[in-house]
């Protein structure tokens, strides 16, 4: 009987012993499980964070190797746009700052935009040179270098294209509607009040006034010699005397070069291997991320198309 009670309390503590067993090993498995599971959505966060956030340095990691810089300009030249004189600015010091940069190129594919932005990138590329006399600085152009593009190029040593580019149109231009026509036929009664008489100058909704006019024209033909004397002084005798060089004409790249608004040939590629002996290209440009994108895609520039409707500033394109 006592044999058969120890056997029977052996079987007892066994099985207990074994279920015991069964269930730390189920707890250590999901424990692994777990730690996997946080590991994995650990790395998807950072995957996230890196992808939205995008943390990029002009020059990546700033080659110890000698090599050719480059500044990518591309789009409009505008404060809310990629091509804004913050970020192209920051991209070229630190192309410029870094010593192992045999010389720095700056790419060039937009049509103009703000005189002021343009303006201020002219300005940072001569005090970058006068500031590092012996790098040299090209500009390449791809499909379109005009107006306010142009604008920044002639700080360049050289500009050189391709021959189908389109180079030039140096010139200013306000444009805008004017809706009182149809507001008459449909009954519609504009109402503005202002402090100062001309506040509300060159409203769409009201007629146009003549001397209103004639100040805006004023203020573009002054805009205009300011961009004329830019482009004299970064040309100089390199400009032949064509007489509608400054009428805003877009030239190809091939009618540049004979003209001296370019200088020759040439593509990022060559410049780096033939002119700076430094075929290792490595980019500096600022680069957006994809919050900043979002950002500006619902804030930034909505509100820079409404100033532009409401304020109608000068563009050099």
């Amino acid at each position: 009987m006592n044999r058969n009670n120890n056997d029977s309390a052996n079987w007892e503590r066994q099985a207990l012993e074994h279920l015991l067993l069964e269930n730390l090993k189920e707890t250590r498995k999901a424990r692994r499980w777990k730690a996997v599971f946080r590991v994995l959505t650990l790395l998807i966060f950072i995957g996230i964070v890196l992808a939205v956030f995008d943390f990029h340095l002009p020059g990546g990691s700033m080659s110890v190797e000698r090599h050719t810089a480059l500044v990518t300009l591309e789009g409009e030249i505008a404060a809310g746009s990629m091509a804004n004189a913050m970020d192209i600015n920051s991209s070229l010091d630190a192309a410029f700052e870094n010593e192992h940069s045999a010389g720095v190129i700056l790419q060039i594919n937009s049509p103009g935009g703000s005189p002021v932005q343009a303006g201020m990138i002219n300005d940072e590329i001569h005090r970058l040179r006068k500031l590092y006399p012996s790098k040299p600085f090209y500009v390449v152009v791809e499909d379109i270098c005009a107006s306010g593009g142009y604008y920044v190029a002639v700080a360049a040593d050289q500009i050189l294209v391709d021959k189908a580019s389109l180079v030039g149109s140096i010139g200013v231009i306000m444009e805008g509607f004017g809706f009182t026509g149809l507001m008459d036929k449909l009954g519609v009664t504009r109402r503005m009040i202002t402090a100062g008489s001309n506040k509300g100058m060159m409203d769409p909704f009201s007629k146009e006034n003549p001397q209103q006019v004639v100040m805006m024209k004023n203020m573009i033909d002054e805009i205009h010699q300011q961009f004329i004397a830019v482009v004299k002084e970064g040309r100089g005798a390199r400009l032949k005397d064509v007489p509608d060089l400054f009428s805003g004409r877009v030239w190809t790249g091939e009618q540049a070069v004979k003209i001296g608004l370019a200088d020759g040939y040439g593509t990022v590629d060559s410049v780096a291997r033939d002119v700076f002996k430094a075929p290792s290209v490595l980019d500096y440009t600022v680069k957006e991320n994809f919050a900043e994108r979002v950002a500006k895609r619902f804030g930034a520039e909505a509100g820079n198309a409404a100033g532009k409707a409401l304020l109608k500033t000068p563009d050099l394109r």
